[in-house]
């Protein structure tokens, strides 16, 4: 009783302060383009990848159209629970669905968001942070 009671009043206080679930994200229908990029990260690299991604990559999305922005909130971030036995990383980038003509090139994003010098150091965090090239797969949702 304790628990559902506790519960309840959770979910009171966050409708109280305004918050609400996430919206869900968009997922492809059948037969619609899902694009998944690997990036094997070196193991000494994990906190630069992920500063990069997560302080410096996503939030510089804001400064984008309203178009690109989209291509965000389509793309998901996985990252790896344990380590490749090669020593590597393994990070997942998914791009569900993919938008048709959708500009997906971190450089060309990284120097819309933040201009030519800052894009080219940026950019330098994410490629030195790979052991090898990012591996991508453009594969087709099932119906099932």
């Amino acid at each position: 009783m304790k628990l559902f009671t506790l519960l309840v009043l959770l979910a009171l206080s966050a409708q109280a302060f305004g918050q609400s679930k996430p919206a869900a994200r968009p997922m492809a229908r059948a037969n619609e383009t899902v694009w998944v990029c690997l990036d094997p990260i070196k193991k000494d690299k994990r906190v630069q990848y992920e500063r990069f991604l997560h302080e410096i990559f996503w939030p510089g999305a804001a400064k984008l159209s309203p178009a690109e922005q989209q291509v965000f909130r389509q793309t998901r971030i996985l990252h790896p629970t344990k380590a490749e036995a090669d020593g590597t990383y393994s990070y997942f980038f998914v791009m569900d669905p993919v938008i048709k003509g959708g500009d997906y090139d971190i450089e060309s994003l990284l120097t819309k968001m933040y201009g030519k010098a800052k894009a080219t150091e940026y950019y330098k965090l994410y490629t030195t942070a790979h052991a090898r090239p990012q591996a991508s797969y453009y594969v087709t949702q099932s119906k099932d």
